[in-house]
């Protein structure tokens, strides 16, 4: 009985690469290049586990059919992948990635930490 396709599979002989050249012509921006290298590298399942979006975002990412907020992915991408870091008045020099997750969470009154972020992150300047 066939269940659909096998895991981390993509259509044969089509890389990432070639996916992203076909959406974004010859300007492929280099944050979804640093994507589509690890996508190429460890599959969608990696690049899901490092950026911290679905495999079936990072795949319409990489089309460029992507609805959602690019430039948020955008800083993802370019904090998970790309080491681009960011200072935090709480935790010091921290990854934009983990800014962005730290900046999502909510305010917790048990939690001396998460309640100086929750309230640091309101008038910092990195906040999207």
């Amino acid at each position: 009985m066939n269940r659909g396709p096998v895991k981390d599979s993509r259509p044969a002989g089509r890389s990432f690469a070639e996916k992203a050249a076909d959406a974004w012509g010859a300007n492929v921006p280099d944050w979804v290049a640093e994507l589509v290298r690890i996508a190429d590298a460890e599959g969608l399942g990696g690049a899901e586990k490092r950026v911290n979006y679905s495999r079936s975002a990072i795949s319409t990412i990489i089309s460029g059919k992507y609805n959602g907020d690019l430039g948020r992915v955008e800083q993802m991408v370019r904090g998970a992948l790309m080491a681009e870091t960011v200072d935090c008045p709480v935790l010091g020099e921290i990854g934009r990635d983990r800014c962005l997750i730290e900046q999502k969470e909510p305010f917790r009154a048990t939690s001396r930490h998460r309640a100086q972020l929750f309230h640091a992150c309101k008038t910092c300047p990195q906040r999207r």
